[in-house]
């Protein structure tokens, strides 16, 4: 049941033409000038010269027609059609504001592959690279993915592979596979027993920046057989409740949440092949297809046992994801003082130290 965190354009200068005597273009060729050297008007019949002698100068010839003054090839300025292609103004909330700029370049390349992802993703669709999807309540339109909400959504799958495009690309890609597969529209409508899950999962309050908090409470059922019996069913259940964690999020001032593992009343004996298999897939299922949705985790209410494996396996954690994680002591006290510093009294329940009636 635990989440894992995943990791102008100038068109170039025409070769210039072979100059001529006078372009008709060059702008310090006067309208005389030009008719002149393109057409000379042949000269008018004179009277026959006397001869003349032969000690004398003769008559100097004509003087050359002036050229226009020429550029050298390669250097023409743009002509007035010459404009600069400019880029589409980029749509913007609070949250696409922050981007840095090697994110907005990872973001532009990303975007061109959008339409190939597609294709690969609904393979068997032969419009899929022109049909738009939705993404935990996001549209995403592959011909046109230039709006803010897009953005934030894509971002997170470039920041869990380090602004690389091309490893974003993998991701996002099975994850729209994954998502297709395990039929996670359906998940989302089917009815699970109350009395079972009721109690493992709950969506209460949020933090002091508006993120919401999500619980799930390990020893909220203590019948681990009917819980964990049909491991598929429990993962179905699971990504449901996740899934509607996500609709709390609207992606303009809110792209993640905070969640709350409880471990109260979980013991050696409470887990079994069944709960440790769901465990492990449903940990597999978040890191790799819901990358960057999460803002800090608690372990709360946390066993020893359970302390020790997470020191043990602190040394080999990634560093960012060690960052959001924190392992909580027990009772209300103890953990109100690792809670309220983001969570307002009011908004947390008194069993966790806070003064909300809760669930």
């Amino acid at each position: 049941m635990t989440d894992t965190e995943p990791t102008k354009t100038t068109t170039a200068a025409t070769p210039a033409s072979v100059p001529t005597a006078a372009a008709p273009t060059t702008a310090t060729a006067t309208t005389e000038e030009v008719k002149k050297d393109v057409d000379p008007a042949p000269p008018a019949p004179q009277p026959a010269a006397a001869p003349v002698p032969t000690t004398t100068t003769a008559t100097t010839a004509a003087e050359p027609a002036k050229t226009a003054p020429t550029q050298a090839p390669g250097t023409e300025k743009p002509t007035p059609t010459e404009t600069k292609k400019e880029e589409p103004v980029e749509p913007q909330n609070p949250l696409t504001e922050r981007f840095t700029q090697a994110e907005w370049a990872a973001l532009k390349e990303f975007r061109k592959q959008l339409p190939d992802i597609f294709a690969a993703a609904y393979d068997e669709k032969p419009d899929a690279k022109t049909t738009p999807i939705t993404l935990w309540g996001v549209k995403i339109d592959p011909t046109n993915p230039v709006n803010a909400k897009t953005s934030v959504v894509l971002m997170k799958f470039l920041r869990a592979r380090n602004l690389n495009p091309s490893a974003a690309h993998d991701m996002l890609l099975a994850t729209l596979r994954w998502r297709d597969e395990f039929n996670v529209e359906a998940a989302c409508k089917e009815s699970f027993p109350e009395d079972i899950f009721g109690s493992l999962g709950h969506i209460y309050g949020k933090d002091k920046e508006g993120r919401p908090v999500v619980y799930n409470v390990y020893g909220g059922n203590k019948d681990i057989k009917a819980v964990f019996g049909d491991v598929d069913r429990f993962l179905r259940w699971r990504v449901a409740f996740m899934e509607k964690g996500l609709e709390t999020l609207d992606f303009e001032t809110v792209d993640q949440q905070i969640q709350i593992h409880d471990y109260e009343g979980v013991s050696m004996t409470s887990r079994d092949a069944n709960s440790k298999q769901a465990a492990s897939q449903a940990s597999s299922i978040f890191g790799a297809h819901y990358p960057e949705l999460l803002y800090k985790k608690f372990f709360i209410n946390v066993p020893s046992y359970l302390t020790w494996i997470f020191w043990l396996f602190k040394p080999i954690l990634p560093a960012a994801t060690l960052a959001k994680m924190s392992v909580v002591g027990s009772g209300a006290y103890t953990i109100g003082k690792s809670l309220l510093p983001l969570i307002d009294a009011n908004e947390l329940p008194k069993r966790y130290g806070g003064k909300a009636e809760g669930f």
